[in-house]
């Protein structure tokens, strides 16, 4: 049985640019965007929404436990973060904006499994909200047959940094003109759009907003500023194990930041517990056998085919696949090696007629809120195409 794909007229580059999506073609100079859709069954989208609501609720008991019990190092987090993750954690004004889990199966009759959670900075945002929506539309199909309600959901959820509650009927008269300054790197095209992408959701509910590179922002014990404006919510794409690894001095003023209460950052410093690929293994230890989790390990597995992979890395980058016998049988060089490993179950993934592998990307913003799919080979890394989706009965 393989997946079912259905063809579709590609969108042309310079549309595609005129969104702001300027990372569609590879550096083989084959399209990222691939010119098909997977079919997907009602009951399978149903059932990818409700596996990411009820992991999510898992997530946060398996942090309840970590911060009760001081697991702080068996989850590989830098020191100086640590108080910032509690205080972020013990305040409910520290939202968590939006995340996305990965997942194994869910199509072509294989059980979907957990393979990590992209709380802090997820990427494919772009890609999942806006592009896979354009291809249905380009192509004449009902805009409605997908499980894509990302871009509301995010926009509701900024609401609620205001309301800090499930309903977001009282934004309007909570609001009081918070100014929220939207941030990435220099020189990334695809974060900087990311960002602007979040940017005018924010500034389309309301938001005074307004965005700066990092190198331009002013930090200090009394807040975060650009030029000579105060910002009471800042949004960063920037891992925050870079900011504690790379730039210490930016870490201790920003846990100053949040102790005195000067500016609320997103996503929140807890996120790094949702992030790390160690709470795999907490989650094991707290739900053994749970039919959406892989048996996962700080140590190598017996006699189980398994991912070798570092707890905090990205795009596959030093990860590697072990057969049953502990010999790798494919690995991918990155610049995550000095990181704790964790080995975790090998999951079988949907494939189509030519043995493509294919992933599922599950966002979450309060709630479980859009689908979208990466396919490439045994590990998804970098070089993998985005494909979009189409919900058939």
């Amino acid at each position: 049985m393989m997946i079912k794909l259905a063809k579709t007229k590609p969108l042309e580059n310079s549309y595609l640019e005129s969104l702001g999506f300027a990372w569609h073609t590879d550096s083989d100079e084959s399209s990222y965007i691939a010119n098909e859709l997977v079919i997907v069954s009602e009951e399978e989208a149903l059932a990818y929404e409700s596996a990411a609501n009820e992991l999510y609720d898992m997530f946060v008991h398996a942090t309840e436990h970590v911060i009760k019990n001081n697991l702080f190092h068996d989850m590989g987090i830098p020191f100086n973060l640590i108080e910032m993750i509690k205080d972020s954690w013990e305040n409910d004004i520290h939202w968590h904006l939006y995340g996305r889990f990965d997942f194994a199966g869910g199509i072509d009759g294989l059980p979907i499994k957990l393979l990590e959670f992209n709380a802090d900075t997820p990427t494919s945002l772009f890609e999942s909200a806006i592009i896979q929506w354009a291809i249905l539309k380009a192509n004449n199909l009902e805009e409605s047959s997908q499980f894509n309600g990302i871009y509301e959901a995010i926009s509701d959820n900024f609401k609620r940094l205001v309301t800090l509650d499930e309903s977001v009927d009282e934004f309007e008269e909570k609001y009081e003109g918070w100014k929220f300054l939207f941030s990435s790197i220099r020189g990334n095209i695809e974060e900087e759009n990311t960002v602007r992408l979040l940017q005018h959701m924010a500034a389309s509910v309301g938001f005074v907003t307004e965005f700066a590179f990092v190198d331009e922002i002013e930090f200090s014990d009394d807040g975060i500023f650009f030029e000579g404006e105060q910002y009471e919510l800042w949004f960063k794409l920037i891992p925050w194990e870079s900011i504690a690894l790379e730039e210490s001095d930016l870490a201790m003023m920003l846990s100053n930041i949040i102790k005195n209460q000067k500016a609320i950052i997103f996503n929140p410093a807890y996120t790094l517990l949702f992030q790390s690929k160690a709470i795999m293994k907490i989650l094991w230890d707290l739900y053994p056998n749970h039919p959406l989790l892989l048996e996962t390990s700080f140590e190598p597995l017996v006699n189980i085919k398994q991912v070798k992979k570092p707890i905090f890395g990205r795009e596959g980058g030093s990860v590697e696949i072990i057969d049953e016998n502990g010999i790798s049988i494919s690995k991918n060089i990155g610049e995550y090696e000095n990181f704790t490993m964790i080995y975790q179950e090998f999951a079988t993934m949907a494939k189509d007629s030519n043995s493509t592998t294919y992933q599922a990307g599950v966002f979450y913003a309060y709630e479980a809120c859009g689908l979208g799919f990466r396919r490439g080979g045994d590990i998804i890394d970098n070089s993998s195409k985005f494909v979009g989706h189409i919900v058939e009965d």
